[in-house]
Parts: C-alpha cells; structure tokens; sequence
C-alpha cells in the first residue's frame, strides 16, 4: 500500500504481507511483533523512531498500545513513555494523515490523562504534531512550539 510521506523524518520500516490474512504488517520494535500496517500505525511507527533517533528518547521507555482504565471502560493510549522511576511522564495519540486533529482528539487524550497524570501531552496526525506541557501552578496545559527533546521533560520531572 502507498502511504502519504509525512512530516516527521523518513524511517525504514521492516515491512511483510501476512501469509494468513494477505494483510500488509509492519514490525513493532516496541511491542516485538508484526501488526498490521494501516494509516495511524503509519504515523506511530514513524513518529517513535523520530522520538528515539531524533529526540532521544530512551527506546527502554516507550510502550505502544498500553491498557488503561478510564472510569469503567478499559482503553487504551496509543502510546505511553516513561519517566526513570517507571512513571507514565507522556502520552501520545495518533490520528491518519487524512484526520484532523481536533478538539475531539484533544479531549481524548485529556481523558486518558485523567487515569495516568503525566505533565506532557502530544497528538501526531504525521502531517502536523502538537505537545502540551500542564502548568500546574495554573493548572492547565500549554501548547509548546515544538516537540520537545527527551533531556527537556526529564529536566521539568
């Protein structure tokens, strides 16, 4: 399949047709898996490499797919990094290129955030990514112009 280039740095993905399902799969370095490649696992598999190669953040730290309890429902946050005490410190939700990221989508996160409490929020759609860091002296987030370095939230812990 033909997915749109991005605007996050190109990575090589380890890519294979499932002979089961005639599916395309991408492998997951962070779940140590193929799963299957559809657009938003496009963006996720690029926007980690760029957190770890580009940003550096710890590989060690990150994991896709985490299970969480949001009131009585079981969800789950796209993907978690975490601090050096083993902490969830960022969550981060992916959206399809072809998905704008909305309120909605900030409303999402938001509501994942209320069962982990991290300090840094960020939204990837792969065309355009967002991070918020809470100010809690005014108990809010606030967008930050860029994504930040992995040494930039591990100072604010």
């Amino acid at each position: 399949m033909n997915y749109p280039k991005l605007n996050l740095p190109s990575f090589e993905l380890k890519t294979r047709i499932c002979s089961e399902t005639g599916a395309e799969e991408v492998f997951d370095t962070q779940r140590k898996k193929y799963v299957r490649l559809t657009p938003e696992e496009w963006v996720r598999q690029h926007f980690v490499c760029h957190l770890i190669h580009t940003l550096g953040f710890p590989q060690g730290r990150i994991g896709n797919e985490i299970p969480i309890r949001v009131g009585r429902m079981e969800k789950r946050c796209d993907t978690v990094v975490y601090d050096q005490f083993g902490h969830p410190a960022v969550i981060i939700e992916y959206k399809a290129p072809t998905v704008p990221l909305t309120q909605k989508v900030f409303n999402q996160i938001v509501r994942y955030n209320f069962a982990l409490q991290v300090d840094y929020l960020m939204v990837s759609n792969g065309l355009h990514h967002y991070c918020c860091r809470l100010n809690h002296q005014l108990n809010r987030f606030e967008f930050l112009p860029e994504l930040p370095r992995w040494e930039q939230i591990e100072s604010q812990e």
